[in-house]
């Protein structure tokens, strides 16, 4: 029988299980702690008054919400059942999907001229959330998945250990930054916007050097994951929009839980995955890095080129647009 050359790909992604990264403990604690600096940056900014929206627009925010711990670990679960990747790489894939929106899509939202109270709105929400709803997500797709796929390693996923690792890299930097946000307001004021750069520039600068010195790596298995991430990554922004907009929402609010949905913390994933009580340093989980590190760099060139493009595309063309088609 004949293959596509992108099917015949995805059947030679066992090689990637084997595969270990250059990470040490202290390259897993530097992450670890970037990540934590990223989300107290991110919780300095979130108030009472983004949880009030819930109660005052509810559709809106729940939509993005649903879009976010729902309608992407789905799509996620049949993409896998469709295309058939290697074990570790399939269980990449839904563990990125399982992870809550990443920090940038505040900064994306904002260049894509769409609605930024609601993304930081999400932000917030869906951060706090992520607490409970990353392990528990993670362990409903990839259970099913397991299920479905005879040929899957089993792994076991300590939930406990899973949420104690989320709380203490998410929820206790978004529970102090909530305070002193709270405590302190005009101290937050001067200085949040530094602290959000700040912590974003070290978290690239974390993975430039994750790259570097995984260079040689990178290079010869790149091509075995570009494809995924990219389908993984299109399916993310296309599902986050087409969704509130069968819902009836407008364009803006579209853009942005699209926006929401596919900038995802994978960050949170390389932390979960080089966890040793999560999963054992014994099992073979190459496909699962590459997916989460790739993905993690992948998410913010798709995320600008997406806001260039809505940028350049105002409302009111696509009101004459949509006027147009109506006549």
């Amino acid at each position: 029988m004949y293959n596509l050359p992108l099917i015949s790909m995805f059947n030679n992604l066992e090689q990637l299980d084997s595969v270990k990264l250059n990470f040490n403990e202290t390259s897993v604690n530097l992450m670890n702690i970037a990540i934590a600096f990223i989300m107290f940056g991110v919780a300095l900014g979130i108030k009472p008054q983004h949880f009030k929206d819930v109660l005052r627009n509810p559709k809106t925010v729940i939509t993005g919400v649903v879009s976010q711990y729902v309608i992407l670990p789905a799509l996620t679960y049949l993409l896998v059942l469709i295309i058939k990747p290697s074990n570790t790489v399939a269980m990449g894939m839904i563990l990125v999907a399982a992870c809550p929106g990443g920090n940038v899509s505040n900064m994306i939202s904002a260049l894509s001229k769409s609605n930024v109270a609601l993304s930081v709105s999400l932000t917030a929400i869906t951060t706090v959330l992520c607490v409970f709803m990353t392990p528990l997500n993670f362990a409903f797709w990839g259970g099913l998945y397991a299920r479905q796929s005879p040929l899957l390693v089993p792994i076991t996923i300590d939930g406990l250990e899973m949420f104690r690792t989320v709380f203490i890299i998410l929820g206790i930097p978004v529970i102090l930054g909530m305070i002193i946000g709270y405590k302190f307001p005009k101290f937050v004021t001067k200085t949040t916007k530094y602290v959000k750069y700040s912590s974003i520039l070290f978290f690239i600068a974390f993975i430039a050097g994750a790259l570097a010195g995984n260079f040689n790596l990178f290079l010869k298995y790149i091509h075995l994951v570009f494809f995924i991430v990219l389908i993984h990554n299109g399916i993310a922004f296309l599902g986050g929009y087409l969704f509130p907009k069968s819902l009836k929402l407008n364009e803006l609010d579209c853009r942005t839980i699209s926006i929401e949905t596919g900038i995802q913390n994978s960050g949170l994933g390389l932390a979960l995955i080089f966890n040793p009580r999560i999963f054992p340093a014994t099992l073979e989980l190459g496909g699962m890095t590459f997916i989460a590190a790739w993905w993690g760099i992948w998410h913010i060139i798709a995320g600008l080129m997406l806001a260039y493009y809505w940028r350049r595309k105002p409302l009111n063309f696509i009101a004459v647009t949509n006027e147009i088609r109506v006549q």
